[in-house]
C-alpha cells in the first residue's frame, strides 16, 4: 500500500487541537475529513506531534496509507502525478475551512516512514511581547502577551540550562504533564532565548521529542524567573525533582509555533523508528 506523506501549516487560533474530539473543530478533524471526501472512506492519519489548542505549525508532517487503486484514482484520468492531484484536491476541499490548514507539499514515501517515531527532532519557537510598548495587534494571533517587562538575559540563561552538558537526555517529568505508559525522558538538544528585530522575546528550541505541555511549561518557568517570581537556578532546580506539580505555569498557548520536524535517509527510516519506540531513561 502506497505511505503518503503531507507536509501541513496551520493556524491553531481556529481549533481546538490537533487531536480529533467529537463535537469539536480540531485540526486532525478537518484533515481527515477532507481526506474522506477524496477518498470516500475514513483515512487515519499519523501525526509528527500533537499540537495544544492554540498552538500553530509552520512544518507539521502526517502520514497516511492508501491502496494502490485509490492513488492513482487521485488524478481522475487526468495526465498528472497522483502527489500532485492530492495535493490540489486536498488544498481545493481545506479551502472552505477558510484557509486555516494549508497542505504544501504531498508525496509517496517509504513504508519504513512513520511522521512520528522517524522522526529525528521537531523545532519550535515562541514569540513574547512584555510589556504594553512591545504589542503589535497586527500579530497578536502568534505572539502572547505579558503585562510587564522581562529579563531576557535571566530568561536566557535558565533556558541554557536545561540543556544537559553532555547533550545527552534528562527526565523532564517536572515539566512534562503525566501519561500512562509513556516516558518523560528527552534529549533537548538546544534551547535560547533572544530579542528579535522587533524587540520581542523569541525563544527557540530543539529535542528529539517533546511530552506533553513540555515546551509550554519550559517557557513559563523561564518567564516566572524573568519577572522575579522565581530566583535564578529555578529550571535546574525543577529538573533535579522530576514530578509535575502545581508549581509549572503554562506559557499562553498562541506564542508557539511548530516550525519543522526532521527525519532520516531513507534507510534510516525503520532504525530510528525502533530507536523511538524504545522505552529511555536517563
Amino acid at each position: 500500500m502506497p505511505r503518503i506523506r503531507l507536509d501541513l501549516a496551520y493556524d491553531g487560533n481556529a481549533y481546538k487541537g490537533w487531536a480529533a474530539q467529537p463535537g469539536l473543530p480540531t485540526v486532525q478533524g478537518v484533515l481527515q475529513e477532507g481526506l474522506a471526501t477524496l477518498i470516500r472512506r475514513e483515512v487515519p492519519v499519523v501525526v509528527a506531534g500533537r499540537t495544544d489548542a492554540g498552538v500553530h505549525a509552520r512544518g507539521q508532517v502526517v502520514h497516511f496509507d492508501l491502496s494502490e487503486e485509490e492513488w492513482h484514482k487521485l488524478a481522475r484520468g487526468r495526465d498528472i502525478p497522483p502527489a500532485e492531484a492530492l495535493l490540489r484536491r486536498v488544498g481545493g476541499v481545506l479551502s472552505r475551512q477558510e484557509g486555516a490548514v494549508i497542505v504544501h507539499r504531498a508525496r509517496q514515501v517509504p513504508a519504513d516512514f512513520d511522521a512520528r517515531f522517524s522522526a529525528l527532532s521537531r523545532s519550535y519557537t515562541y514569540r513574547l511581547a512584555d510589556g504594553p510598548q512591545r504589542r503589535d495587534p497586527l500579530r497578536r494571533f502568534d505572539t502572547a502577551w505579558h503585562p510587564r517587562g522581562l529579563d531576557e538575559r535571566l530568561m536566557d540563561a535558565e533556558a541554557t540550562s536545561a540543556v544537559a552538558a553532555d547533550g545527552g537526555l534528562r527526565d523532564f517529568g517536572s515539566f512534562c504533564r503525566p501519561r500512562e505508559m509513556s516516558t518523560t525522558v528527552r534529549q533537548l538538544q538546544q534551547f535560547s532565548i533572544r530579542r528579535g528585530a522587533d524587540d520581542v522575546l523569541e525563544a527557540s528550541l530543539t529535542a528529539d521529542a517533546f511530552c506533553h505541555h513540555m515546551v509550554r511549561a519550559l517557557i513559563g518557568a523561564c518567564i516566572d524567573v524573568g519577572e522575579g517570581r522565581r530566583d535564578p537556578g529555578w529550571v535546574l532546580s525543577r529538573l533535579e525533582q522530576p514530578s509535575w506539580d502545581s508549581s509549572v505555569r503554562l506559557a499562553p498557548p498562541n506564542g508557539l509555533v511548530l516550525e519543522s520536524v526532521r527525519y532520516p535517509a531513507d534507510d534510516q527510516l525503520r532504525v530510528r523508528a525502533e530507536q523511538t519506540r524504545a522505552l529511555r531513561s536517563t
